[in-house]
Formats: structure tokens, C-alpha cells, sequence
């Protein structure tokens, strides 16, 4: 046998052979990297709004750093955590396939990384590209705790649109002057709702039309002519955003990691934990050197949000803070607006095309119906001597009356463990314990019940969940997020959801992919998805008040038969509870 490879190797033609094979396979080698970062949480002093305060930061930067992966790539981050609190990171968006060890959320797939420990997520991207990101998922250290999570098309792969000349995260986000954690905590104590944030920000500066921040304006200088995608990214705590650029048309050609069929829009729509990537063309001949990039908050419930409008700055020429104020601004929807939001959401197809088609499932083996909003507990026994909810109780949040109460252990290795008494009880209602008119008059009894109820699916399972909002406190949106799936919007509309009529009218044919979708202000949206990933993964609303009060729950999806369907062990590093 060696002396056939030696003269192979002295044969002209063999050589040719050898080097054609190479290549061939060389870009299948290039695609698969890993890719390594380090995350060092650390306080870091920070002054926003003539307010100078200590703040989590990821390697004392705020936001944090961006990650960039390519699509089929492994990416490991080494977290070390020098606070003084419990942390945990969750990589929002990213399937997770067999990797539910990396997921992040704390308390359902990890116990936190405790002061002073440390902790590698290690995963693997597939079948995604376009624009993620990265947050803390312990208490409300996402205010501060987030960055961009980019992943590129495999190189020599192109996007299914015109190259952009220049590509911009943009992360929208909260400044609080106070901590957040106190926030929330005296939130929970008082039994009523937090203090609204202090500002809304693009990548962490308020910007000029709040005091004392003219000089913390994010400006993005543009070329006339030019095309730039700007990579969206709705990082604020509890707030649904309009966005706009004066005189200036956005394309959207992505939404959650999954390309769409490219729309046209003076006005966007976005919910926390969604992404949008979209294509702006700078004017070639402008008529102004500076326009604003406009954000305002969309939400029904009166009182309870900021309403201001933060402004970063389209820059064409430099201009001076002292005339930021006065650059032309977008027209911005009114902030209860809900006819703009669905005329905006109701562009949404996938893109399905030849090169990315959709699997749309065509037939549902388990269906549920979810009732998704406030309720409230009876004020048993007062905190602090207050219960500040409605008429003395204090606020909760719920699915199917059900608010999830977090576990003291990992679901996920109680699961894999097959050790559940005293973690959680699988039964989970798969509708309303009791039915009533749920975008009506609210029922006489509001209260809800608690509990770490889960809903265990078969492997490769085909689901269908019908979200339902209510009105018990006041109909509002509430953006879901599914964790470990991306999932399709096969429907959506407004009032009770009606199953004969609804039904009928599902879009089973280019549906939107996400992972965030807003239950519509006094509606309904349907969502299928194949229970494709074993592990355990929660469903929760991402305002984070909302999650704080209880409005989540969680999948158990079993392994399934063969070795590449079943849950890998835990890493030797997972953090202990």
C-alpha cells in the first residue's frame, strides 16, 4: 500500500487529482470555526443623564461587545463572573440543538453562575443567519447585560439581497438612574408595578431630547447614495417600540435570524427580544445634513411607561450637539396605536425560496390555547405594610390562570436526571380552567394560582398554540418568546380566537419565522411549530415585569429514539444550585 501512495504522490495527475479534491472540500473546512470569546462581568462606572452610577458590564462595556459567528460555526464563551451577583446569559434566538446546557435562562436549563464562579457556553449555529443577540437572564441584569449576536451567511454564501455597503447593530435599549434590581425587588415587595425606566437608548446613549445629553447621542454617518443595513435589535426591558427615520424609507429583509420577503415601511413596529435587519438608502442629494432616528414607546396601558421620544442622529454632515434638537423628526404613531402595529405586522412572509424553503407543518398532532395576561393575588399578608396591585391586591401574570413559580433547581437537569417530585408537576392546562369572554368584561374573580407546571411533548411532536390576550386588567400586547425553536405565525387577528372561522383563514404557506411574537392588544395569534430539540424550554412574555410576575411556562420535550434525538450530558463545568 506505501509504495502505491508514493507513486501517486510523483504522478502529475494523481497531484491534480489530490489538489481538485481539496479544494472542493476546503470551504466545507472553513465554514466549521470555532469561535472563542471571553465574557468578564464586572461593575463599571457609567454616567448617563448627568448621573454617574456602577453598573454589570461585560468586559466593562456597555453595551456589551458584539459576537460575530458564521452559520454552521461553534461558538464557546467563557463567562467569568466578578459581581456580586448570580448571573446567568442567554443567546436569544439560537435553537440550541442538543445544546440546551447553553441555553442561559436561569433556573430552567443552569443554576447561575454564582460571585466568583465561572462557566463556558458551548454550541453549535445551525441553520440560522442574520441578527440575534445576547442578554442576561437572571432578575432584570438584562438592563445592562446584552450585546449584538451577528451570524454571517457561510462564506461564499451571499445574502438573497443587494450587498449593503455598511453594516450597523443598532440596539435599542433602557437607562434607569436608580438600580434596576431595586426596582424590581421593591416592585415584589409592594405588590405593584415598578418605576418606568429614565430613558430609552441606541447602543446605550439617550440622546438629545433627554437633559443633559446631547453629547450621549449615537450618530450614524452615512454616504449619499449608499445602502446600509441597519441590524435592529429591541434590548429594552418592558417597552414595544415604534421606529422611524425622518424622511427616510426602511426595507425590511430579515426578522429573527429568518429572511423575509422584503417590504417597504416609513414606520416599524418592534418588541423586546425581537431583531429586524433592514436596508436604508442615504438620499443622494439630502435636504438637511442631519435627520433623527426616532424611537416612542407602543403600549395600551396608560401611566405605566415612559413616553418620551429618544432621537439618535442620520448623519450626512457633522453637526454640533447644540443643534441636534432641531434636525427634521419622523412622525411617530400615538403610543395606544394598535391599527399601525397590525398594518405593520401584517407584512411579514417568509422567503421561501429555492435556496430557503419553508417546512411549514401541514398537520397538527397537539393543539393548545393559551389565555395570556394580568391577574392579581390576594393581599393574605401585606409586605412592608403595602399591597399596592388593584383595590389592595398585588399584581401577577399568568398562562391559563397558571403563574409560573421558579424552580430552586435546573429543570433541565431534574429532567435529565428523570428526578421531578418536589421540581415540577407535568400538567400544565392545555386550555382556560375556566372559560369566559377574554377581550370582554373581566371575570368577577381575578386571582390566579402558582405553580412549576410544565407541558411534556413526544419527540418530533407537531404543535399548534393559539395565544389569546385578556382584558381581566386591561387588554395590552405581550411578546412571546419560545426558547430552543423558532416557530411559525400561522395566524393572527383581533377579538375572541373562533376556531371554526379562524382556522380557515391560516396562512400555511409562507408564514413569518420567528421567536418573539407580540399577542396582538386584544387578540389572538396562532404559532405551529415540531418539537424537534429535546430539553426543557420556557415560554415567557419578555417585558420583564411581566416575566417577573409569573407569565411564563415550559416545554418537556422527551429524546426520541435515535442517538443524534436524545440530550446530551451536562458539561463538567454546569454551575451548581
Amino acid at each position: 500500500m506505501g509504495s502505491h501512495r508514493l507513486r501517486c504522490l510523483s504522478s502529475p495527475a494523481c497531484l491534480l487529482f489530490a489538489f481538485a479534491v481539496l479544494l472542493a472540500i476546503m470551504p466545507g473546512l472553513a465554514a466549521a470555526r470555532t469561535r472563542r470569546y471571553t465574557f468578564n462581568v464586572t461593575m463599571a462606572t457609567v454616567t448617563r443623564l448627568c448621573v454617574t452610577k456602577s453598573i454589570p458590564t461585560v468586559n466593562g462595556r456597555f453595551p456589551g461587545p458584539k459576537v460575530v459567528v458564521r452559520e454552521g460555526d461553534r461558538l464557546v464563551v467563557k463567562v467569568h463572573n466578578n459581581i456580586n451577583n448570580n448571573v446567568t446569559f442567554h443567546w436569544h434566538g439560537v435553537r440550541q440543538l442538543r445544546s440546551g446546557w447553553a441555553d442561559g435562562p436561569s433556573y430552567i436549563t443552569q443554576c447561575p453562575i454564582r460571585p466568583g464562579q465561572s462557566y463556558a457556553y458551548d454550541f453549535r449555529v445551525v441553520g440560522q443567519r442574520g441578527t440575534l443577540w445576547w442578554h442576561a437572564h437572571f432578575s432584570w441584569l438584562r438592563a445592562t447585560l446584552y450585546g449584538a449576536l451577528v451570524i454571517l451567511p457561510p462564506r461564499g454564501v451571499g445574502y438573497p439581497f443587494p450587498k449593503p455597503y455598511r453594516e450597523v447593530p443598532l440596539m435599542i435599549g433602557e437607562w434607569f438612574n436608580a438600580d434596576p434590581e431595586a426596582v424590581i425587588r421593591q416592585a415584589m415587595q409592594t405588590g405593584g408595578g415598578p418605576n418606568v425606566s429614565d430613558a430609552y437608548t441606541f447602543n446605550g446613549l439617550p440622546g438629545p431630547t433627554y437633559n443633559c445629553s446631547a453629547n450621549d447621542t449615537f450618530k450614524l454617518k452615512v454616504k449619499p447614495g449608499r445602502t446600509y443595513m441597519l441590524r435592529l435589535i429591541n434590548a429594552a426591558l418592558n417597552d414595544e417600540l415604534f421606529f422611524a427615520v425622518a424622511n427616510h424609507t426602511l426595507t425590511v429583509v430579515q426578522a429573527d435570524a429568518n429572511y423575509v420577503k422584503p417590504f417597504a415601511a416609513t414606520t416599524l413596529v418592534i418588541s423586546p427580544g425581537q431583531t429586524m435587519d433592514v436596508l436604508l438608502t442615504a438620499a443622494t442629494n439630502p435636504s438637511s445634513p442631519a435627520f433623527a432616528i426616532a424611537v416612542a414607546p407602543y403600549t395600551n396601558t396608560v401611566g405605566t411607561f415612559d413616553n418620551t421620544t429618544a432621537n439618535a442622529v442620520l448623519e450626512y454632515a457633522p453637526q454640533r450637539a447644540a443643534v441636534l434638537r432641531g434636525i427634521p423628526a419622523p412622525a411617530l404613531p400615538l403610543y395606544n396605536d394598535t391599527g399601525a402595529v397590525a398594518n405593520f405586522s401584517a407584512n411579514f412572509r417568509s422567503l421561501t425560496s429555492a435556496q430557503y424553503p419553508e417546512r411549514v407543518p401541514q398537520s397538527v398532532d397537539r393543539r393548545f390555547f393559551f389565555a395570556v395576561g394580568l391577574g392579581v393575588d390576594p393581599c393574605q399578608s401585606r409586605v412592608n405594610g403595602t399591597c399596592q396591585g388593584p383595590n389592595g391586591t398585588r399584581f401577577a401574570a399568568s398562562m391559563n390562570n397558571v403563574s409560573f413559580t421558579m424552580p430552586k433547581t435546573s429543570l433541565l437537569q431534574a429532567h435529565y436526571q428523570r428526578r421531578y417530585s418536589g421540581v415540577l408537576k407535568a400538567n400544565f392546562p392545555t386550555a382556560p380552567p375556566r372559560p369566559f369572554n377574554y377581550t370582554g368584561t373581566p371575570p368577577n374573580n381575578t386571582f390566579v394560582s402558582h405553580g412549576t407546571r410544565v407541558v411534556p411533548l413526544k419527540f418530533n411532536t407537531t404543535v399548534e398554540v393559539v395565544m389569546q390576550d385578556t382584558s381581566i386588567l386591561g387588554a395590552e400586547s405581550h411578546p412571546l418568546h419560545l426558547h430552543g425553536y423558532d416557530f411559525y405565525v400561522v395566524g393572527q387577528g383581533f377579538g375572541n380566537y373562533d376556531a371554526n372561522n379562524d382556522t380557515a383563514k391560516y396562512n400555511l404557506v409562507d408564514p413569518v419565522q420567528r421567536n418573539t411574537i407580540s399577542v396582538p392588544t386584544a387578540g389572538w395569534v396562532a404559532i405551529r411549530f415540531v418539537a424537534d430539540n429535546p430539553g426543557v424550554w420556557i415560554m415567557h412574555c419578555h417585558l420583564d415585569v411581566h416575566l417577573s410576575w409569573g407569565l411564563a411556562m415550559a416545554w418537556l420535550v422527551n429524546d426520541g429514539p435515535l442517538p443524534n434525538q436524545k440530550l446530551p450530558p451536562p458539561p463538567s463545568d454546569i454551575p451548581r444550585c
